[in-house]
């Protein structure tokens, strides 16, 4: 007879179950950009410079594939590594939140405006009047960490947690999460691109204030494309979530949510109406008078308060009925004797 012996799933078993658990335009993103490494590893390509995100030849030349082509490419096994290690999980959390289809567009959004507050900074700091700084221009930036940062401040935000862990040593205020992983990424690892990071924590702010949602497309824009016969294999993929399908414990800023007319924005009320576009935690209790019930959703059914005198009898009044009772039945059975 053989003894009942309990062991731990092998490591092959547990990166089974975790890849098996990630989503499916998460898993496919990591599965391109380790793809495009390891081509490159192979062919011997190294001219990053043709594809990677220089501002100078975005504005001579407009390049704008540098856009995006400089997101995909990585410069170094660590570099890909690392940068899909720290998306996986991210990736995972807002694809269940948002739905595929939904982050893939946020993730193209990302890219795209990422780049242009890159341009932006860049040129503002090399054409300022009081000191050139001709470097940011001449910046060749490559990698994914961009993304990954403003996908940290979303995720933070619609999280609604008070503080982060940072690599699980200290805690700090969530809303400094970002800034201090930015600060300490610039002394901790040697050729990192401070404006490439800062433009990724800067469209995450402006995607959670609500600054994009002239941008956003509202659901049936993400129904039509989930709806269509090209796509119907991946949408049949066990990893893929339907835009209507994701657990949101948070208000995402789409286009429909954005009440405020443009010219409201430039007033007095500025720092408010932008308070107000901030993702929230909203929970969905009935507000009763005293006198009614409430109800939990998360236990359907209507419930009977304890000690209740008006919808059930208490124990005293029931133990007083069962003797009255037995008393009756045994006098008529003494009668009838």
């Amino acid at each position: 007879m053989r003894p009942n012996i309990i062991t731990e799933a092998g490591v092959s078993t547990r990166l089974n179950q975790w890849w098996g658990s990630t989503p499916f335009i998460t898993s496919g993103v990591t599965i391109i950009c380790a793809a495009i490494y390891l081509v490159c590893l192979l062919v011997g390509y190294d001219s990053y410079a043709e594809i990677c995100f220089l501002p100078s030849a975005v504005a001579s030349h407009f390049q704008v594939y540098r856009f995006y082509t400089s997101v995909l490419f990585h410069g170094s096994l660590l570099h890909v590594l690392f940068n899909m290690l720290t998306f996986v999980p991210l990736g995972t959390e807002l694809e269940r939140i948002m739905g595929s289809v939904r982050l893939l567009f946020l993730m193209f959004l990302l890219a795209t405006t990422n780049a242009i507050f890159h341009l932006i900074v860049a040129f503002l700091v090399d054409y300022n009047p009081l000191y050139h700084v001709s470097y940011l221009v001449d910046e060749c930036s490559i990698g994914f960490s961009g993304v990954i940062f403003s996908m940290i401040v979303i995720e933070t935000s619609l999280s609604g947690v008070q503080y982060r862990s940072v690599f699980g040593l200290f805690n700090v205020p969530a809303k400094w999460y970002a800034w201090i992983l930015l600060i300490l990424f610039q002394f901790l690892a040697s050729n990192v691109s401070l404006l490439g990071h800062l433009s990724g924590i800067l469209s995450g702010f402006a995607y959670t204030y609500g600054l994009f949602n002239y941008l956003l497309p509202g659901p049936s824009f993400y129904s039509s494309i989930e709806g269509l016969s090209m796509l119907s294999v991946c949408v049949r993929r066990p990893g893929f979530i339907l835009c209507t399908g994701g657990t949101t414990y948070g208000q995402l800023p789409t286009h429909s949510n954005m009440s405020t007319p443009p010219s409201a924005l430039i007033n007095a009320n500025f720092l408010r109406n932008i308070s107000s576009w901030m993702p929230s935690r909203r929970t969905s209790t009935v507000q009763t008078s005293t006198n009614q019930e409430q109800e939990d959703p998360r236990f359907p059914g209507r419930g009977r308060t304890l000690a209740s005198t008006e919808t059930e009898p208490t124990a005293r009044e029931a133990n007083a009925n069962l003797h009255a009772s037995i008393q009756q039945q045994t006098l008529s059975e003494l009668m009838q004797q």
